[in-house]
């Protein structure tokens, strides 16, 4: 069987760094939150107050640390083997790969009645079907009418407002007064609830409440409000507590604020992009009425010019004008031709007196004049170099002659008939000879 091997086209390659990078941005994206309950194991205190541990159970662990500021607020006494449940939000550490939960909030995992009862109900309305996501619905882009159903005193409603007011949200709040604590809570809120489908006329319902313990939460986790919740037909926002509280009514809720804050952020983003995409195109729009205007000012200058360059008048001053030149060629034009016909004669003559025999025979004569210096310079010249190859043969064969040689010790022996003797076997024994030197002639005998 052929392996199966990837094209390199069909797959990206990433670093370490990028795949970590991205790795811990989709873990922490998944679990900005959480609750995990463990056993403590290897807790370790740091000299700066941070604590690390390992959270375990019989098949896995999981490190985790809790900073300073988090560990003094730890209300229980850390250990190893103590049972906790830790609310936190996992975390990559991109120099070594490693993740760990970043711990803000440890409760010993005693579970208590209220704690049981709220799993307990969970577990029902869950198997219900309640928590479905398919039930929840989408919130109204533009909400112009909010009913909250909180209680009228608290900071909760106050602080609602105030984000509303400083985001500039033009819609109208009308708040369905309920206590948010205790054990009529309840029951107010399920009414307020029903009261406000009863009444219509709402965009919108957030149900708000601030921070608290389990117990003072408990109202929210209440099965008769949990109901009242899904069976309501406007769009509900739960808002109770503070971003590591939940209650079973976040899990009804059409959508879970963190705080009452961040439901108030959330009603008026939608109107805040709406109102920054219509200042957008406001400005949009002013800019091309003024760039259309700017192209109707210039097309307007630029008929005004035409139009000032076809009037009648502007048109008879430049006929006037043509007409003028016209005239003033007209008259220029006789001494013009006449001119140019003088300096045609002209040129003429010049070329006419070029070409005459008087001056081609200066011409020449000039050239004869030339030539003749050039052969009398060449004459002058010749006689030199042979006055000067005479002189030298002469002292040469001056040189060469007989009474230059005698003078130089030779001596010209003849026999008496005057014949130049020229060995000694010539010389013949009792016969006279005469030799000649250079002063003069002597008489010899040969022996």
């Amino acid at each position: 069987m052929p392996s199966f091997r990837p094209s390199v086209e069909s797959l990206e390659t990433f670093s370490v760094s990028e795949f970590t990078r991205q790795l811990k941005g989709i873990v922490e994206t998944a679990f900005p939150s959480v609750w995990i309950r463990g056993e403590i194991s290897n807790l370790r205190r740091q000299t700066s107050g941070h604590i690390y541990f390992t959270l375990k159970d019989a098949q896995s662990q999981l490190a985790a640390v809790l900073f300073r500021g988090d560990a003094l607020k730890v209300e229980c006494d850390l250990r190893d083997g103590l049972q906790i449940r830790a609310f936190g939000a996992v975390s990559i550490y991109e120099p070594r790969g490693n993740y760990q939960l970043v711990v803000r909030l440890v409760e010993e995992d005693g579970l208590g009645r209220l704690q049981r009862a709220f799993e307990a109900l969970k577990q029902k309305l869950a198997q219900e079907g309640l928590f479905d996501r398919a039930l929840k619905r989408q919130l109204p882009l533009l909400p112009q009418v909010v009913g909250v159903i909180t209680s009228p005193t608290g900071a909760a409603i106050q602080d609602f407002v105030q984000i509303l007011q400083r985001r500039g949200w033009k819609g109208r709040v009308i708040i369905l007064p309920v206590r948010v604590q205790g054990s009529e809570a309840a029951g107010e809120i399920t009414t307020a609830l029903e009261h406000a489908n009863t009444l219509g006329g709402f965009d919108l319902l957030v149900v708000a409440r601030g921070g608290g313990s389990l117990e003072d939460l408990w109202p929210f986790n209440e099965e008769a409000v949990v109901r009242a919740i899904r069976a309501s037909a406007i769009p509900v926002v739960s808002a109770v507590g503070h971003e590591i509280d939940f209650t079973l009514s976040d899990f009804t809720a059409d959508v879970r604020a963190e705080t009452p804050s961040a439901a108030a952020e959330l009603i008026s983003s939608s109107y805040l992009n709406c109102v920054e995409r219509v200042e957008r195109a406001e400005r949009d729009l002013r800019t091309l009425v003024q760039r259309y205007l700017e192209t109707l000012s210039q097309r307007l200058d630029l008929a005004s010019i035409r139009l000032e360059h076809h009037k009648p008048e502007k048109m008879l001053e430049r006929l006037r004008l043509h007409l003028a030149s016209l005239e003033n060629r007209f008259h220029a034009a006789p001494k013009f031709i006449l001119a140019r016909q003088r300096e045609k004669l002209s040129d003429l003559e010049i070329r006419l007196r070029k070409h005459s025999p008087e001056e081609r025979l200066k011409v020449l004569q000039g050239r004869l004049d030339v030539l003749g210096m050039r052969m009398n310079q060449a004459v002058v010249q010749a006689q030199g170099r042979w006055t000067k190859r005479l002189a030298i043969l002469e002292t040469r064969l001056k040189a060469a002659s007989i009474e230059e040689t005698l003078k130089r010790g030779f001596a010209l022996v003849r026999d008496d008939t005057g014949k130049v003797v020229r060995s000694v076997a010539a010389v013949e024994k009792g016969k006279r000879m005469r030799v000649q030197f250079a002063d003069g002639e002597a008489g010899v005998v040969g022996e």
